[in-house]
């Protein structure tokens, strides 16, 4: 993927550090000191030009965000995205969102184990051919990563319009004994899901009528024992 931008990009940025953060391995095992506070981290893992994790992080001010791109021009343009979301005067960013300059294939660099609550997956790259399968951000060796920086009640939630890459995730999930949950084969397929905000991409396809696909995967033992202890509930079986 190559995008063309305007010259001094990167100058932009890095007048940015209210907002972006250009060597993110720093705050690894730290990004609560970064934030001032001990909420949540919720990671988007290829957030584009941001509409999704901007939006997340007007709607959702008790938890902290963190949107991951390793193209300048895109952390730019979700820059433009968080600013205008925030409804300032000054033009400030959120105060719980951060945009992270990195390369996901090396996301165990960025954060410590257990220091995620919840991973986003939106509309990544489906690499359709079968020998890039392993660059999916559905390969269990990704998902075996995100593990790991999952905390206790930590989940992966996964979005996509590509029918191939959501069967893929599904078997690569299955093949890892995950519990799933919420699985859509067509998200708006009624009007516009609740509670969901959406990304340029699902804005585009959902237009057109595509199918959005939609899955949770449950991933920490007390967020296992929550979706459990739900099942049993006798509402849960009518």
């Amino acid at each position: 993927m190559r995008l063309r931008g305007r010259k001094g990009i990167r100058e932009e940025i890095e007048r940015q550090n209210d907002l972006v953060v250009l060597e993110p391995q720093q705050w690894k095992g730290r990004w609560s000191e970064w934030f001032g506070n001990d909420k949540p981290i919720y990671v988007e893992l290829g957030m584009g030009k941001g509409k999704f994790i901007s939006g997340m992080s007007v709607q959702h001010p008790d938890c902290n965000f963190i949107g991951v791109d390793m193209y300048d021009e895109l952390i730019r343009r979700a820059s433009d995205k968080a600013r205008v979301a925030a409804e300032r005067e000054d033009g400030s960013a959120p105060d719980n969102l951060a945009l992270a300059l990195f390369n996901i294939e090396r996301i165990e660099e960025m954060f410590a184990e257990a220091e995620l609550r919840r991973i986003y997956l939106n509309f990544s790259d489906p690499w359709p051919k079968k020998k890039h399968a392993r660059r999916r951000l559905t390969h269990p060796g990704f998902i075996t990563k995100y593990i790991r920086l999952l905390d206790s009640r930590g989940e992966i939630h996964f979005k996509t319009d590509s029918r191939s890459l959501f069967e893929f995730s599904l078997n690569s999930f299955a093949d890892m004994n995950i519990r799933l949950r919420n699985i859509s084969l067509d998200l708006h397929k009624d009007g516009p899901a609740p509670n969901n905000v959406m990304t340029e991409y699902e804005t585009k396809f959902s237009e057109q009528n595509m199918p959005i696909y939609r899955l949770e995967a449950v991933i920490g033992s007390d967020a296992l024992a929550e979706h459990e202890r739900l099942l049993k509930r006798p509402e849960a079986s009518v």
